[in-house]
């Protein structure tokens, strides 16, 4: 009878979930075994042995080591399944009972932004609500692209969007593909690569010897009124435990001059004359 050699049994078995994902995780970030096990507060051979099948984790250690990792909440449960454990961090419903506080919350943090435009996402562009302001983005959208949930990034890049209204869309699409790039390439998942590929198709080339001056590369759209120069700014949660809490958003649009602020602000007071709410419905 022919035995079996334990060197070879080691080095032919397929490691289990856990081990392959946690050292898929360690080379996407970059770090050494000794690096990640220092963060974590285990030992190098403990980690090696983890990534071998030749030791279970614990619950506490996965989430440690997630966390030494930066991975999203949602990423985390994932890891801790592959662990055979159950998640960590609840997902609660926008709509849930017990996820008001928080929704009103972001609610009034978009209202107080009037008469600027500012909403809530999910990422990577999903709307949960906005306010009134934000309706100068939707004005000659195509139906489709209205249906909810509507997606930010396709209104503002798609063809039957306002991307004709968008006066340096080869600029400013560039600067919203490489932050988006730059998401997929943190926490990479099938879905945003077909995203990211969808979109590069709407934007044109940049010259490349484009330069900028000043602070931020604005959106110049095309309104009604006159030409809006617009800056985003992002506000999310740092200490959020809760999936939906952490992958959400708000998003607001700044004027980066006079005029804009002008505009912006005599379409507010016509809409509050109108008596509109100062959130979009429907979204």
């Amino acid at each position: 009878m022919t035995k079996t050699s334990p060197v070879s049994t080691a080095t032919t078995k397929a490691p289990p979930a856990f081990g392959a994902e946690l050292r898929r995780w360690r080379t996407l970030r970059r770090v050494s075994q000794l690096e990640l096990a220092n963060r974590a507060g285990t030992t190098q051979r403990h980690l090696s042995f983890m990534e071998q099948g030749r030791s279970h984790p614990g619950r506490a250690i996965v989430l440690r080591l997630a966390e030494s990792l930066r991975l999203t909440l949602r990423e985390r449960n994932a890891l801790l399944f592959t662990a055979g454990y159950a998640p960590a961090y609840e997902e609660t419903r926008y709509d849930a009972p017990e996820f008001a506080p928080v929704r009103e919350a972001m609610e009034r943090v978009i209202e107080g932004h009037l008469p600027y435009p500012a909403l809530v996402l999910r990422r990577p562009g999903r709307v949960i609500t906005a306010n009134r302001a934000f309706s100068v983005f939707l004005e000659g959208c195509a139906p489709h692209l209205l249906e909810p949930p509507i997606d930010l990034l396709r209104v503002m890049l798609h063809p039957d969007g306002i991307a004709p209204r968008i006066g340096n869309l080869a600029q400013w699409g560039r600067h919203v593909l490489d932050n988006l790039r730059l998401l997929a390439s943190q926490s990479p998942d099938r879905g945003l690569d077909s995203l990211v590929e969808e979109l590069a198709g709407y934007v044109p080339e940049a010259p490349m010897d484009q330069t900028y001056l000043g602070f931020a590369v604005p959106m110049r759209l095309r309104a009604p009124e006159g030409e809006l120069r617009l800056m985003t700014a992002l506000t999310s949660f740092a200490t959020a435990v809760d999936v939906t809490v952490a992958e959400s958003v708000l998003e607001s649009f700044l004027p980066a001059d006079a005029e804009s602020a002008e505009i912006l602000a005599a379409r507010d007071r016509l809409a509050a004359g109108r008596d509109e709410p100062r959130l979009l419905a429907g979204l």
